[in-house]
């Protein structure tokens, strides 16, 4: 890649988190006022305007499947795994948006503490399963085990065999339970993950995402290949199959992603009952009591 390309994609990268802002503020009517922002670009400005479109509409058939997941008392678990900055941050951001995070939840855990490395493996994930009306979205999951155990060698060979053998079945058994279980891999070449670092490097808002983890993973990519390739072999099961989403190009794999998870569920448009503002009542002998100007915010903006 040349420093002109490079450069490019950079800039695209940035542009990428300055949209994450624009998408927490856009409706509909507005997409066409604001999509051409911090570009001149007119082939850029079509494309964001068809991303932020799609975007908008897959999040209103979420606000519907979370309706019908809460009503039919449904219990859904989405795995997001990959390595690192594949995106898998900003889809489960994406998913989780405009829900309520009542029913869609997302379980992210530090690595094990003292007593938990004593525990049965999967313990310390059980407790975050869902009940019924629920969505759980782990960032990183079980497959820890299988992933940066493996490679940066927190596990014996013993550990891992027994990972492997026992996971199909912890697997089986949540979905004999009703867990409907969905399993995400996202998918980086070496140049994107290496360019995307870089991006984290050079964006003060983004250097607390790197960590020394991160950093060594990039020397081992290959290891990190080997391992991914035994896992998904090995524990891509009929009951709860592994989706691989190619994620080089982030928004194409955010709508992609959302349209597959979509498509899983059979859910319907649950019917609400007409919300009525009721009238505000009012008493004569009511003083509204001023707030205290020492207890004000100031106002700077």
């Amino acid at each position: 890649m040349s420093e002109e390309e490079m450069i490019k994609r950079l800039r695209g990268d940035l542009l990428d988190g300055y949209d994450e802002e624009l998408e927490m503020e856009l409706e509909d009517r507005n997409i066409d006022a604001v999509a051409g922002v911090l570009t001149d670009s007119a082939e850029y400005h079509s494309a964001r305007r068809q991303y932020f479109r799609e975007l908008f509409r897959l999040q209103g058939e979420l606000v519907k499947l979370q309706d019908w997941v809460a009503t039919t008392k449904r219990k859904v678990v989405i795995i997001f795994e990959g390595r690192d900055a594949a995106g898998k941050g900003g889809v489960i951001k994406r998913i989780t948006q405009r829900l309520n995070p009542r029913v869609a939840r997302v379980v992210a855990l530090p690595a094990p503490g003292d007593r938990e490395k004593t525990q049965w493996y999967f313990q310390r994930y059980v407790p975050h399963l869902p009940a019924g009306g629920e969505m759980v979205l782990f960032d990183r999951s079980w497959y820890n085990r299988a992933g940066v155990e493996r490679v940066m060698g927190f596990c014996t060979d013993g550990e891992l065999e027994e990972f492997f053998r026992t996971v199909p079945e912890f697997e089986k058994m949540l979905v004999r339970s009703g867990i409907v279980l969905i399993k995400y891999w996202f998918s980086i070449s070496d140049d994107e993950q290496n360019l995307r670092f870089l991006g984290r490097i050079h964006d003060p808002l983004k250097q607390w995402k790197l960590s020394p983890m991160d950093l060594e993973s990039r020397r081992r990519w290959e290891a990190y290949t080997k391992a991914k390739e035994d896992m998904l072999e090995r524990t891509h099961i009929p009951e709860a199959p592994w989706w691989v989403v190619p994620a080089d190009d982030k928004k194409k794999a955010r709508l992609n992603c959302i349209t597959h998870l979509l498509s899983q569920l059979p859910y319907e448009e649950v019917e609400r009952p007409e919300v009525v503002l009721p009238p505000r009542v009012r008493h004569e002998d009511y003083v509204r009591h001023p707030v205290p100007d020492s207890m004000m915010v100031p106002q700077r903006y």
